[in-house]
């Protein structure tokens, strides 16, 4: 069996993601003539072709695939082995890369991370967001440390990753000030025709939403879906109509976006995971975010409107 040598696996990891010897090239400061001959190599040795011509750049072949996904593991532990040597003397900062899921409403992201910060001296917080299922392949790879995200991991598929619960929080209706004082009255009956701003169906807290409306028979005007929860909040706040958020977090609701609670959902809820790769959590900033506070407003209390 042949020897790898690593550095033509770097080199061949460098053009996987730029797409292009020559951007690999400059990324790396050396001539295109090396970095096309450590590639030569590199498959002569594996005697597989790693790479085919797509249009003016490179195209990864299945045997490509396959070595770029063990090129991302090898070079992130390396980085890792770096990162964990410095902590030990205590020269780096605790590194925790969070991956965000684009459904999970990015104030519940702030408070969790920002609680586990204050928890930890001198964190350093690397953030990502992103589909779901783009962020679980990231994590089996070990390129982030956790997934936060509205939903739990599938249990079925070669994945090895595990889910942790970190709560439920009631969800209620937001909106501007003069929406808020126009359908705050009589609420839920208020909200017949009223303007509504919901997540799409690919999120988890829609179909509670859907199921909330039909059993109070109301039929409000939607006016817009989102699949990001930040876009969301964005037409929320310009006054576009009456948008889901955790009542737990309504003080952030009106500081950040400028809106009031309307009224509860009452038996809609917000569901909090993080996903690691641990069973058993080690990593010290992805143990203060399980225990982090995340409190969710007792049966009947609701944010002083």
């Amino acid at each position: 069996m042949a020897k790898l040598n690593y550095k033509h696996l770097h080199y061949f990891w460098v053009v996987a993601q730029e797409g292009s010897v020559t951007r690999a090239a400059e990324r790396l400061g050396v001539a295109v003539q090396t970095v096309s001959g450590q590639l030569s190599l590199l498959e002569r040795s594996l005697g597989k072709a790693l790479f085919a011509a797509q249009g003016r750049g490179l195209a990864l072949t299945e045997a490509g695939r396959v070595a770029l996904g063990y090129a991302d593991r090898i070079f992130q532990l390396g980085e890792q082995m770096v990162d964990a040597l410095d902590d030990a003397e205590g020269t780096r900062n605790l590194r925790l890369v969070a991956g965000i899921s684009d459904g999970l409403p990015k104030l519940v992201a702030h408070r969790l991370l920002t609680s586990a910060m204050a928890r930890l001296e001198n964190m350093r917080l690397i953030c990502h967001e992103g589909e779901f299922e783009d962020l679980l392949a990231d994590l089996a790879l070990h390129k982030l440390d956790v997934v936060l995200t509205d939903r739990p991991a599938p249990g079925s598929g070669n994945l090895r990753v595990f889910s942790h619960s970190l709560g439920e929080l009631q969800v209620g209706l937001f909106a501007t000030r003069s929406l808020a004082e126009r359908f705050r009255d009589g609420f839920p009956a208020s909200l017949n025709g009223a303007p509504l701003l919901l997540p799409t169906r690919h999120n988890m807290v829609r179909g509670q939403i859907d199921r909330w409306l039909e059993q109070h028979g109301i039929r409000p005007d939607l006016v817009g879906e989102f699949e990001d929860s930040a876009l969301l909040q964005t037409f929320g706040r310009s006054g576009l109509g009456l948008f889901p958020a955790p009542l737990a977090l309504a003080a952030e609701v009106r500081q950040e976006l400028d809106a009031e609670p309307v009224g509860p959902l009452t038996g809609v809820g917000e569901q909090i995971y993080a996903i690691s790769n641990e069973r058993r959590i080690r990593h010290p900033a992805v143990e203060a975010l399980r225990t982090s506070p995340l409190k969710a407003p007792e049966p009947g209390e609701f944010p002083a409107l």
